[in-house]
């Protein structure tokens, strides 16, 4: 699966956009051929691309062409794509990135998309959530998946592990006894976790982890990093760490899959692509739920949308819902949750449609756990900067109140 974590693009998010929209390519009464930009580059992108191509077949006055890029290609060169109104009409990207240019005037709004779509009306409300700002919705989700712990069911068998910990004392002993340290010099040949305390998968776990406890990053538009709740996990978390060895510090999310590929870890956080990287590297892996903090069990969800861009007319805007409607229909969510490993973005497909892929029913069967990261927040960069300040350097052994204060500062001046 395609790996997603935040982008931070300094460059492109740095750009105001100029473009105010053009006719775009297509005659109102001719065909109309829309450019299509995501990062699909894996069997995600293979099954995409089949139903881009079954689109084209079934539609003669619309031709869809997709053009791959990186996911950060896409956050790079976007604004100044469509500034010189050579960008896309339809764009795939990370949704905690579509506010940023959703603000800039990038996207066009797509509520009218929502009010006449019966398969809109079935979406998962949390990926709907991720493509609102100020009201108004801009995107249309292609994906929606809670983290999950990816585990090496080889290692638990041989530490007599039977059942995957419920709690996060559970999960700390498992950790624990998952941990190898041979020659006692304090830094193990394996370990039983890896928890990367900045630039996590899709930037998510460390709000997971303030989840379990009652926390959060931001509230109805407020920072609320600076609580007693947060300030309690971080502390249980680097004790845990500190005294039981079971992660590594200074790990950030590529070398978190690098040291579960490498068998150096028996337990990682991620996302559908942790099964390619398990079966790349022949471990025998299985998916659990994030354990419950003492107040919640709950998971930052990775999203991906796709949206309009204003350098289309009417007649692409059209054809694009047009997309949007036909990739959303029952047959195609299925397909694109079995092809590309994601859970449906349908409330309304029975779990028994998807069963084949044991990866997606898995993901599936947590789906109801997974809630969207900073919903609507225009300048999330500036808010994950700051989140992965605190957990960087709390975990290096800073001082938790004064770094909670300072991120709660920080990310009251991002959000103004």
């Amino acid at each position: 699966m395609t790996r997603m974590r935040t982008l931070l693009g300094a460059g492109a998010a740095a750009l105001a956009l100029t473009a105010t929209g053009c006719s775009g390519g297509g005659d109102a009464d001719g065909p109309v051929e829309l450019t299509f930009w995501h990062g699909y580059t894996e069997a995600d992108g293979d099954v995409l691309e089949e139903i881009v191509e079954e689109f084209n077949a079934s539609h003669e006055d619309i031709t869809i062409k997709t053009e791959v890029k990186t996911w950060a290609g896409i956050d790079d060169t976007l604004l100044t794509a469509l500034s010189a109104q050579e960008g896309p009409d339809l764009v795939a990207m990370p949704s905690e990135r579509l506010p940023v240019y959703a603000s800039r005037g990038a996207f066009v709004p797509l509520d009218e998309f929502y009010e006449g779509d019966d398969a809109a009306a079935n979406l998962v409300p949390g990926a709907v959530d991720m493509v609102e700002v100020e009201g108004e919705k801009y995107g249309v989700p292609a994906g929606f998946v809670p983290l999950a712990v990816y585990y090496d069911t080889a290692l638990f068998a041989e530490a007599g592990v039977e059942e995957f910990p419920q709690t996060w004392e559970q999960w700390v002993e498992v950790a624990e006894r998952l941990t190898v340290d041979e020659n006692g010099d304090g830094t193990p040949e394996r370990y039983g976790v890896v928890l990367p305390d900045h630039a996590t998968v899709a930037n998510g776990l460390w709000p997971t982890l303030f989840y379990g406890n009652g926390g959060d990053v931001v509230e109805d538009g407020r920072a609320v990093i600076d609580s007693p709740e947060n300030a309690a996990t971080l502390e249980f978390w680097r004790s845990a760490i500190e005294d039981g060895a079971i992660s590594p510090t200074g790990v950030d999310g590529v070398g978190a899959d690098e040291l579960f590929g490498g068998g150096k870890a028996a337990m990682t956080v991620g996302g559908p692509w942790m099964a390619s990287i398990a079966a790349e590297n022949g471990i025998d892996y299985a998916i659990a739920p994030i354990p419950a903090g003492p107040e919640a069990q709950a998971a930052s969800a990775i999203g991906i949308s796709m949206a309009t861009t204003v350098d289309t007319g009417d007649a692409e805007r059209e054809a694009a819902q047009e997309f949007f409607s036909f990739f959303l229909d029952e047959a195609n969510a299925v397909k694109w949750s079995l092809g590309s490993g994601w859970p449906p973005l349908r409330t309304d497909i029975p779990a028994e449609e998807v069963a084949s892929n044991p990866v997606v029913a898995s993901l599936t069967e947590m789906a109801d756990l997974g809630r969207p990261l900073l919903p609507g927040v225009v300048n999330s960069v500036d808010v994950l900067t700051a989140v992965d300040e605190l957990t960087q350097q709390a975990l290096a052994g800073g001082d938790v109140d004064a770094l909670l204060a300072q991120a709660q500062a920080d990310i009251e001046a991002a959000l103004e």
